[in-house]
């Protein structure tokens, strides 16, 4: 019999991406129960319906909650924070986990933080210590401070979440779970295989080099997300390749940024490209092993990219001063800067692989730490006060 049940809330694709291996290393632990919990924009069609994609996975749900509210404005993002925090302790008390785990920066993960802490449930977290740009900065950071056992990507992430008072018998520097998808992949990719996830516009030949675009909004920049994404576009057009375009996500900004492809698109400009909503995480990462660039501002990038060595230009202030592989160079809105940053790196072609996010083993590590570790609900600070703060005389 498990001896402990894990709720995973899984709210967003990117979310499943990098949680995916910890749900089948939990599930297969002989000491552990895994609760899957849906909702967000994991739920939405408009995003891509990634809960379909989960549960072809063999992970059902055990309780789906809706609390997206529409408009993807600063507003509506805070109430989503807000809803998600009413809905998700009902499904707490229902399910009545041992703990719960929680992955990165976004606002379904405070709101996930939030609930459980204060029902004293303990808060495992991944990816803490890491910095970049937007909002998702401070809810990390947050969420750190909320959680009871974390889960580090790099070595230097691990150094941060212990500065910040973390108890460094929490702290686990395991990699990042979307590495172990990127290692286990087969990365042949047929016409087939983007023939059966459909899409809109032009077709593709995976046999010819293409370009792989993905641009999120800027939490903190809302309102520039359409001029932003029309400079890459407008760039990637440029130089008269194939790409592939993702959706954004459903951060405020999210309709600016759909309104930027669709213009782009209904300007006559998008011969040559392939619009796709979602795809399972190991198409992706095909998709990243093969392209000749990928461009915007997705961490995936930085993450996957560096482990396959894809060269890649990040776009404006999202990924600011994130840890990085040699294979991203970073450039800002302008659309010439972005289109010869491209060249350059399409020039170069595949870069050294990193194994800066680790090496394969994040989920079976993760689900070995929840099956033995007992947290203390009531948290500690643990910082040396009188080496931290100088006293008054010597300031």
């Amino acid at each position: 019999m498990p001896e402990r049940k894990v709720c995973v809330v899984v709210a967003s694709r990117a979310n499943y991406a990098r949680v995916k291996t910890v749900m089948e290393a939990v599930r297969a632990h002989p000491k552990l129960e895994l609760q899957v919990v849906a909702g967000a924009s994991l739920v939405l069609e408009r995003f891509g319906n990634a809960v379909g994609v989960m549960e072809l996975d063999g992970f059902r749900p055990d309780a789906t909650i809706r609390f997206i509210i529409e408009g993807e404005t600063p507003a509506t993002m805070a109430k989503s924070t807000g809803l998600g925090l009413l809905e998700l302790p009902t499904v707490f008390e229902l399910l009545q986990p041992d703990i719960v785990l929680t992955v990165a920066d976004r606002f379904e993960t405070i709101a996930t933080a939030i609930a459980a802490s204060y029902m004293n449930i303990p808060v495992a977290h991944t990816q803490g210590g890491e910095v970049s740009g937007s909002i998702d900065e401070s809810v990390r950071h947050a969420v750190t401070k909320l959680a009871h056992l974390h889960f580090p990507a790099t070595e230097l992430a691990a150094r941060r979440v212990i500065a910040m008072g973390e108890d460094p018998t929490t702290v686990h520097n395991v990699g990042c779970p979307s590495i172990d998808l990127v290692v286990r992949t087969e990365l042949g990719l047929r016409q087939e295989v983007l023939e059966r996830f459909g899409g809109v516009g032009s077709a593709i030949d995976p046999g010819k080099p293409f370009v792989l675009v993905m641009q999120h909004p800027v939490t903190t920049e809302y309102g520039a997300g359409m001029e932003q994404v029309e400079a890459t576009l407008d760039a990637v057009a440029s130089l008269g390749l194939q790409s592939l375009v993702f959706w954004p996500n459903v951060d405020a900004g999210s309709d600016d940024v759909a309104k930027g492809i669709r213009r782009f698109r209904e300007r006559g400009s998008a011969q040559g490209f392939h619009f796709f909503r979602n795809l399972p995480p190991e198409i992706f990462v095909k998709l990243m092993a093969h392209c000749a660039c990928m461009v915007g501002n997705s961490s995936a990038a930085l993450r996957e990219g560096a482990y396959l060595g894809t060269p890649a230009v990040t776009v404006g202030t999202r990924q600011h001063n994130r840890e990085r592989g040699p294979n991203l160079v970073e450039v800002g809105y302008d659309s010439a800067e972005i289109a010869a940053a491209i060249r350059a790196q399409i020039e170069h072609g595949p870069y050294e692989r990193s194994h800066l996010f680790g090496d394969g083993t994040a989920g079976r590590k993760i689900a070995d730490v929840l099956a033995v570790a007992r947290p203390v609900v009531q948290k500690e600070l643990h910082l040396d006060v009188a080496e931290a703060v100088p006293a008054a005389g010597d300031r």
